[in-house]
C-alpha cells in the first residue's frame, strides 16, 4: 500500500488579512499539505483568488508547504503554467470543467506539478475511473462545491469505497464538511488526504484536531492493510 494518511487544512477558512501567517500556523500545527481553493465565479458561484495569490504565499511561507490548488474553474487548461510558475504542486482539476481530460493531464504533468482529478456530488465515480491510472489523486467532493461550511454527505462514501478497492494505491481525498464528526465514515471509506476547513481553522486547538484526524486515518490504513 503505497498511500498515507495526509491532513490539508482548506485555508479558505483562516482570516485572509493573515493568510500567510495562517498558512505557517497550520504547518506549525502539524498538516501535511495546504489545500488551496480557486473559484472563478463561473464553475461555482463564488470568486476566491488566482495564480498572484498563489505567487504571495510561496514568497512569504518559503518552498517547503505542498500546495493542492483545487480548481473550480471553467477553463482549467487557462491556469496550468500560470499556477505552476507561481509555486502550485498539484493541480486538482474537475472533471466536469473539461471534454480532454487526457490532454489536461498531460499538460500538467509536464508543468511539473503531480495531477488531481475532482468529482461533484452528481457525477458518478465511473465517470473519473478511465483516468485513474494516469492521476496522482482522485477528490470526492463531501459537499457542492463553492461554499464552505456545508454539511458533510455521507451519501458520497460509496464512491470512495470503490475507488479504494479499484486502485488500492491511489490517494484519495474528500473534502467539503469533514471533520471529527466525520472522520470515521471517511477513515472507514478508504480516503486517506483529508482536506478540513472550518473544524481545524477555526478550532481553538488546531493542533490537537489535526492529530485526531491523522490518528482516526492511520488506523483504518492499518486495519485496511491487516485485513488485506
Amino acid at each position: 500500500m503505497a498511500y498515507s494518511a495526509k491532513i490539508g487544512p482548506s485555508i479558505l477558512s483562516s482570516d485572509l488579512a493573515q493568510l500567510g501567517r495562517e498558512c505557517e500556523r497550520m504547518m506549525e500545527c502539524g498538516a501535511d499539505y495546504l489545500h488551496l481553493d480557486v473559484m472563478d465565479g463561473h464553475f461555482v458561484p463564488n470568486i476566491t483568488f488566482g495564480h498572484p495569490m498563489v505567487e504571495c504565499l510561496r514568497h512569504s511561507i518559503g518552498p517547503d508547504p505542498f500546495f493542492d490548488m483545487h480548481m473550480m474553474v471553467s477553463r482549467p487548461e487557462q491556469w496550468v503554467k500560470p499556477m505552476a510558475a507561481a509555486g502550485a504542486n498539484q493541480y486538482t482539476f474537475h472533471l466536469e470543467a473539461t471534454t480532454n481530460p487526457g490532454n489536461l493531464i498531460k499538460e500538467i504533468r509536464e508543468s511539473s506539478m503531480k495531477v488531481g482529478l475532482a468529482i461533484k456530488p452528481g457525477t458518478t465515480v465511473e465517470e473519473l475511473a478511465p483516468w485513474a491510472g494516469q492521476i496522482d489523486m482522485a477528490l470526492v467532493m463531501t459537499v457542492e462545491p463553492g461554499f464552505g461550511g456545508q454539511k458533510f454527505m455521507d451519501d458520497m462514501m460509496p464512491k470512495v469505497s470503490w475507488l479504494r478497492s479499484q486502485f488500492p494505491s491511489l490517494d484519495i481525498e474528500v473534502d467539503g464538511g469533514v471533520g471529527p464528526d466525520s472522520i470515521h465514515r471517511c477513515a472507514e471509506a478508504g480516503a486517506n488526504m483529508i482536506v478540513s476547513g472550518s473544524a481545524v481553522v477555526s478550532s481553538d486547538d488546531p493542533r490537537s484536531v489535526i492529530a485526531l484526524l491523522k490518528n482516526v486515518v492511520i488506523e483504518a490504513i492499518q486495519k485496511r492493510s491487516l485485513d488485506r
